[in-house]
C-alpha cells in the first residue's frame, strides 16, 4: 500500500483520535477509526491499527476492545485524570477569586481538552459562590509564576504594591515605592493568593511579612541571592496560616476563649483537631488556648458568634474586643 504523506503521523492522529473521541461510555469500531483517518489523510488497514493500539499500550495508552449488540468498538479506558478529578479542577479554576475570568475561561478550555469531547460537556459547570469577586488583576497568572522562578532560583523580587481608593481607582502606596524582599512561599487564604517574604529592612533585624499578589504590579526578579534564610528554617506554613485571619498581621499571642459547647465544630474547622478543649465545670461551655496573631480581623471573627464566645486571657486582648464592639455601637448611634 502506498503511504501518503502523513502516513508517519499516524501513531499521533490514532494517541489523539482515541483522546478525543473515546471514552468510557464511547467507542468507536474499527471501519470509524479507519474513516477518522482517512479524514486526516491517513490510510490505514485493520491490520496496521491493531499494531498501532499494542504500540500505544507500551507508552501507557489503556485502549480496550468491547462488544455489545453486534458492535465491537474500541475506547480509551484509562486516562491522566479521571472526570471527577477534572470537575474537581474546573470548580476550582472558576470559584477561585485571584484568577480573573479570562484566564479561567482559557483554564477550563485546556482542562476540558483531557477530557473526551463528550465528557467535555459534563465540564461545561457554572460554579458561583456567594461574595466571590474575580480579580481585575490579569497579570496575577504570570506574577505567581514569577515569584515561583524567583523561589527556585534563591532570588529577590521587587514590585510596588498598591490599593483601591473611593474613585476605584489605583492608587501605588507610599507614594509608589519599591518594595524589595526575599520571596519564600506562597499561600492561598480567604480566597486570595498571598506571598510571604522576608522584609530585610524592616526593623532592626527585618521581619516576615505577607502581600496579596494581586495587588502587586511591575514584580521584577532581581539577581541579588535571598535573605531570611534563618527565619523560615522551622517556618511552618499551615501554622502561620492558621493564626493569621485574612493574612492581617498583628502580635502573636495565646488567647483562652470560652466557647459554648455547639461552636465545638467552629472551633476545630478554624484551628484544627489538635487544639485542647476543657470542659468548663457546671457550664454549657469549654475553655480553649490558641496562639493567633491579634488584630481587628481576629476580633471581628469573634464577635460573628455574639456572646457565645468570650475572651478569659489575656486582659489587654478583651479590652481591645470590649472598645471594638463600643465603637460598632456607637456607630448605630
Amino acid at each position: 500500500m502506498p503511504k501518503s504523506q502523513n502516513q508517519k503521523l499516524k501513531l499521533i492522529y490514532l494517541a489523539m483520535l482515541m483522546q478525543e473521541k473515546t471514552d468510557d461510555e464511547h467507542g468507536l469500531s474499527m471501519s470509524e477509526i479507519i474513516h477518522e483517518l482517512d479524514l486526516c489523510g491517513i490510510k490505514a488497514e485493520r491490520k496496521s491499527i491493531y499494531n498501532d493500539f499494542e504500540a500505544l499500550s507500551t507508552v501507557g495508552m489503556d485502549i480496550e476492545k468491547r462488544s455489545e449488540y453486534g458492535r465491537t468498538e474500541y475506547y480509551l479506558a484509562g486516562r491522566t485524570f479521571e472526570l471527577p478529578e477534572l470537575k474537581l479542577l474546573v470548580d476550582a479554576v472558576q470559584g477561585s477569586k485571584f484568577i480573573t475570568r479570562k484566564k479561567s475561561e482559557a483554564l477550563i478550555r485546556k482542562i476540558e481538552g483531557l477530557a473526551s469531547i463528550y465528557e467535555a460537556k459534563k465540564l461545561a459547570r457554572n460554579v458561583y459562590v456567594a461574595n466571590r469577586i474575580k480579580t481585575m488583576n490579569e497579570s496575577i497568572y504570570y506574577t505567581v509564576d514569577d515569584i515561583h522562578s524567583a523561589i527556585n532560583s534563591d532570588r529577590q523580587i521587587s514590585f510596588q504594591y498598591f490599593k483601591w481608593n473611593e474613585k476605584g481607582e489605583k492608587e501605588l502606596r507610599h507614594n509608589g515605592k519599591i518594595y524589595k524582599v526575599s520571596p519564600w512561599a506562597l499561600t492561598w487564604d480567604d480566597e486570595n493568593y498571598y506571598l510571604v517574604a522576608f522584609d530585610a529592612d524592616a526593623g532592626e533585624k527585618g521581619m516576615i511579612k505577607h502581600y496579596r499578589v494581586d495587588k502587586m504590579i511591575r514584580m521584577k526578579v532581581l539577581d541579588e541571592r535571598r535573605e531570611g534564610a534563618e527565619h523560615f528554617k522551622n517556618f511552618d506554613m499551615a501554622l502561620y496560616s492558621r493564626k493569621t485571619f485574612g493574612m492581617y498581621s498583628g502580635k502573636d499571642e495565646h488567647v483562652t476563649l470560652r466557647c459554648r459547647n455547639q461552636l465545638a465544630d467552629p472551633i476545630i474547622d478554624r484551628f484544627g483537631q489538635d487544639v485542647l478543649m476543657r470542659s468548663v465545670p457546671g457550664e454549657d461551655c469549654f475553655d480553649v488556648t490558641v496562639k493567633v496573631a491579634v488584630s481587628p480581623l481576629f476580633l471581628t471573627w469573634l464577635m460573628n458568634f455574639g456572646g457565645d464566645i468570650k475572651i478569659i486571657a489575656p486582659e489587654y486582648v478583651a479590652a481591645q474586643q470590649i472598645e471594638l464592639a463600643g465603637k460598632v455601637i456607637d456607630a448605630y448611634k
